[in-house]
């Protein structure tokens, strides 16, 4: 998928200049994504099962390319949201880019097809040989988040014998009203970036390396930000940082404004793209700043959901307990982040009684739920439950723990399905183990009765 299908997407969005309608929708009762059959998905490729729909995910790359393409613009998405070799494949198709953190999700992208130079490289921790894979690929360039990272980074591109391309992360010090302390990343306090006045330091400092080619500047405030005065404080401050490397000579190519944009969990909008544009554009256009964006969630997370069905219903004490057969290992995020999704029966029961139940999953830990005290039609054992806006950080967060195969993954476009994963199986859980040959103790039985 490519070519004309991505254009016309492109101009779809473009004429109206809205949030796509999600292609989740019940008909006669039953939950379809783009006309094919939730239930019959469970059916025949099981449960827990992620859904993707392919169209709505277009449909959002689309939309960011409409909203901020007035401007020299490239949408890096945020490969950690979801990293399925399919959904990158399409995204790359889209004239996109990739936002990475690691020499895995770099190997991801270039198989997917994103061009090196359309690749950002992002986070705190980058290792000696991701420097050196990130070089050789010659992606677009790094986003470096400390003094120490810039100095080994030089190095490694002395070694390599070409030049780095760098943009600093610098940190705002702004807070960003996120749903959970985790998810705020553009304070003093937190590991990421580097204070204003210190990065402005390294640029003036180390503009002469002939190791590094400064071409840009990052900053990233959190993620599930649902309003743009947070972004507009922390363009202020790195507008004033770059105006006054550009007085001394240090000039500029491009301007990284991150990600983070809330999407409706809650079945409400998300962050105002369209406001956000109308603010964002005019500084960079009179500067003459290209701008990239690192959307991952709002590209992903409203076109996917996880298919759970029901294993037993449990009542203790005053609480209603629905079972299912996905949990924590499966999306981590109601547990790790106080994460709320929807859920919903992928078929009506027409007469169901309503009532106020903790949906959990067979994980032995305390913390292994999908929603607490919900209010919901009470299920039965074998329905097919939707877990909504769970194609962000559902798969890629998903672990084996307790010996748990991870799940299956299907694409939905043009009503087909695409098994796009095949669910793990125990075997591949122990792939790469081996048991060594026991040692011997060397010491001699005990005699009875001796100490």
């Amino acid at each position: 998928m490519g070519g004309s299908l991505g254009e016309g997407v492109l101009s779809r969005a473009a004429e109206e200049g809205s949030v796509p309608r999600s292609g989740f929708r019940r008909v006669e009762g039953r939950l379809t994504c783009r006309g094919v059959e939730l239930e019959e998905l469970a059916a025949e490729f099981g449960t827990p099962l992620y859904v993707y729909d392919g169209e709505g995910i277009e449909e959002q790359v689309a939309r960011f390319q409409a909203v901020f393409g007035e401007i020299p613009f490239l949408l890096a998405y945020s490969v950690k949201a979801n990293g399925s070799l399919a959904i990158l494949d399409r995204i790359a198709a889209l004239g996109a880019g990739a936002d990475i953190v690691s020499a895995g999700e770099l190997e991801r992208a270039l198989r997917a097809g994103f061009p090196p130079e359309k690749i950002v490289f992002a986070g705190v921790g980058k290792t000696r040989a991701e420097l050196i894979a990130g070089l050789r690929a010659g992606i677009r360039s790094f986003h470096v988040e400390s003094a120490g990272e810039l100095e080994s980074l030089s190095r490694v591109a002395h070694e390599e014998g070409r030049a780095a391309p760098v943009g600093l992360r610098v940190n705002p010090d702004v807070e960003s009203p996120t749903p959970h302390a985790y998810t705020r990343t553009g304070h003093a306090a937190s590991k990421f970036g580097i204070p204003v006045e210190e990065a402005e330091a390294l640029y003036r400092n180390r503009a002469d390396d002939p190791n590094l080619d400064f071409r840009g500047i990052d900053v990233h405030i959190g993620s599930q930000i649902m309003e743009a005065e947070p972004y507009l404080r922390a363009l202020h401050v790195v507008l004033g940082m770059v105006d006054r490397l550009a007085a001394s000579g240090i000039r500029l190519e491009y301007l990284d404004l991150g990600g983070g944009f809330g999407v409706g969990y809650d079945g409400g909008a998300g962050l105002d793209l369209e406001a956000l544009a109308r603010e964002v554009i005019p500084p960079l256009a009179e500067r003459g700043y290209e701008l990239i964006l690192e959307p991952g969630r709002t590209v992903v997370g409203e076109a996917g959901v996880l298919l759970t069905r029901v294993l037993y219903l449990k009542r203790s004490g005053i609480k209603t307990f629905v079972i299912t057969d996905a949990g924590m290992t499966e999306l981590i995020r109601p547990s790790h982040y106080e994460g709320f999704h929807r859920i919903l029966p992928v078929r009506e029961s027409a007469g169901a009684p309503r009532v106020i139940a903790d949906v959990v999953g067979p994980i032995c830990e305390s913390g292994d739920f999908l929603a607490r005290d919900r209010e919901m039609p009470l299920p039965r054992p074998g329905d097919v439950l939707a877990v909504k806006t769970a194609g962000a950080y559902g798969f890629t967060m998903a672990s084996n723990y307790n010996a748990r195969p991870r799940p299956a993954e299907v694409l939905v476009e043009g009503a087909e399905a695409h098994l796009i994963r095949r669910r793990e199986s125990v075997e591949d859980l122990m792939r790469g183990e081996t048991i060594p040959p026991r040692r011997a103790s060397g010491r001699a039985p005990k005699r009875p009765g001796s100490p």
